[in-house]
Formats: structure tokens, sequence, C-alpha cells
């Protein structure tokens, strides 16, 4: 009987670090969406609205990539006020080939922090100008933290403004991650003058209510928005998607009823049968996501089961390599 790895968050964390090597296994992914072939279904989401929360199973076939992930991951947005954090799950590994079960990813969600965090900066490194040097953070939970550390490994940055609903809490994350980033990092409550002092603008909130308008977006702005993955999510005013010059969604078939993309059709202000160029396609050079440092771009990123295969797949090779995690016999 085939032995069935089990690799812990612990596991997980030494041997999957938010770092450049990372940020470029799921650009790779992009890439390999764009050419075709990959199997994706839709996401199978459970909304659980009396406890404030939601369960998404997400998978991917990726040619050429040996396994295949499916991905449990339930988000509970009061968890916090338990002491709990928000986000939980695991991944399950099968061969590709034979549909072998090959490891078990108990990874509480970390894996689908990181690859989350590593898309943002794809789309950075693609769509941003390459002067950039400010950003402006929407939201102070985990993923706030990860997308601005991520953003940094791509654009270097000069300074960062943290913006939340808790003006406490967005203050003590600004402070710790000026010390742990070697950063000018600072917290403002007015969340116009924080969008209008940077570069790159990233919404990190599972807000039901848009935080960013229109009106605000600047000439050569670039915005990532991964906060809306639900139905009933939006961070961006729906007339940002007509504001900007260049619209990137990270798979169109999901922004249209997940993403930021969903309010701008529900309100008719983008056709419905219009097509815009996914991320992969940039990242494969079959189109260009910016032409110049004036254009304001938007990455409309939802999560896709690609992100988890490669991730899940990335993690259990480095797991052999070094011979990390439990074995079980079935």
């Amino acid at each position: 009987m085939p032995n069935i790895k089990i690799l812990t968050e612990s596991d997980l964390r030494s041997l999957v670090r938010l770092d450049v090597d990372t940020i470029n296994c799921i650009e790779s992914a992009f890439a390999t969406l764009a050419r075709g072939k990959v199997v994706m279904p839709p996401i199978l989401s459970m909304g659980i609205h009396e406890f404030n929360g939601e369960v998404d199973v997400k998978t991917a076939y990726v040619p050429g990539v040996k396994s295949f992930a499916i991905k449990m991951s339930p988000g509970f947005f009061d968890n916090p006020k338990l002491g709990l954090p928000s986000t939980s799950g695991l991944m399950v590994l099968f061969s590709s080939k034979t549909g072998v079960l090959e490891a078990l990813l108990l990874d509480n969600g970390y894996l689908t922090d990181i690859r989350t965090a590593a898309a943002g900066a794809v789309a950075a490194r693609y769509l941003a100008r390459d002067n950039a040097e400010s950003a402006c953070i929407i939201g102070s939970g985990r993923q706030a933290e990860l997308q601005l550390k991520a953003l940094n490994l791509v654009r270097p940055l000069k300074k960062a403004i943290i913006w939340g609903r808790d003006f406490d809490k967005a203050s003590k994350l600004a402070l710790r991650l000026s010390t742990e980033m070697n950063l000018k990092v600072k917290s403002d409550n007015d969340i116009e003058k924080s969008i209008a002092a940077s570069d790159i603008v990233v919404t990190t909130t599972p807000s039901n209510e848009p935080l960013v308008k229109a009106d605000w977006l600047q000439p050569g702005h670039h915005i990532t928005a991964m906060g809306s993955d639900q139905r009933t999510k939006c961070e961006l005013e729906a007339s940002c998607i007509t504001k900007c010059n260049y619209y990137i969604p990270d798979y169109q078939a999901q922004t249209e009823i997940l993403g930021e993309l969903r309010p701008a059709l529900a309100n008719g202000l983008v056709p419905k049968n219009m097509k815009f160029t996914e991320l992969g396609n940039v990242v494969a050079d079959k189109n260009k996501g910016r032409k110049t440092d004036k254009d304001i771009t938007i990455a409309d990123l939802t999560g896709t089961g690609m992100q988890d295969t490669a991730i899940a797949t990335y993690a259990n090779e480095k797991a052999e390599e070094v011979g990390i995690g439990a074995n079980f016999k079935s």
C-alpha cells in the first residue's frame, strides 16, 4: 500500500516561506493557466451566516504538475473575538497520474495565506509602475501583513500606510511592521488621504460594502483587490472598473460571480459578454497589463484552485527533499 505523508502546520512553516521562490512558483502557475488545459471546476462555497462563516473547496489539475490538491478552507470572521484565527483548513494531495492519495497538508490555512500573498506580489510585479515606492494596505489582519511583505519583495518600498476600521489594531500592526521590515510604516484613519499618498493600494478585507471610491483613483495607481471572494463581498466601488485603464482578473469566470467584477456587471457598467485579459496572460506575455506610467490598473484576485495545487505540490516536493513529515501506510 502507498505511503501517505502527513505534514503539520509546523512542518509547512519550515518548508514554505513568503519569499521570491514562492512568488515565482505562483507566477509560473498563472502562466500555465494562460496556456490552457488546466482543469479548474467552480468553487464549492457554503455560507454559514449564523456564525459569520464560510467554507470554500477549491481544486485544479495543472498539466505538468505531478500532483493535484483539493483544499477545504473555512473562514469564520468573528473568531478573533474568541481568540481564534479567522481561517483554518487543510489540503489533500493526490497523484495526477494515478489519483492515489499522496499527502495530507494540515496547514490550518497557512499555505492559503502564503499563496494569496504571493499572487498579490505577482500582480504588482506585472501591473504596478516600475518606480512605485509607496503602498496603502486596506485592512489590518494577517493578509494585510503578508501582502505588504510580499509586495516589498517585488517593488522595494520607501513607505507604507495601514488603514483599518479598528485604528488601534492598524496602529499596532504598523508599528510592528516598521520594526520587522525596517520600513517606514504608519497608520492613518483617513482612507482617502492614505490612497492618495500611495502608488499601490492593496485591499485585504471581508467587507460587504465598497471601501475604495472610483473618484479616489489617480493616474499611475495600481490596485490589488483580494478580499472579495464571495457573492456578498466587495471592496471597490463598482465604477472603479470603468475608471481604470486595465482591469485584470485572476480568473474571469470567478470574478464575474465572486470578485469586484460582479457588482460592475450587476449595475450594467460592463457588458456581460466583455472579455478581459487575465493575470496569467499578462505573465505569459500574451498581453500587456500596463502601457504607461499614467495608467490605472486593477488586479481582481479571488484565489484559484490552480494556486492551491501549485503551492501544495511545491510544499510536498520540498518535504521530500529534506525528509520532513510523518509517513502513514494506509
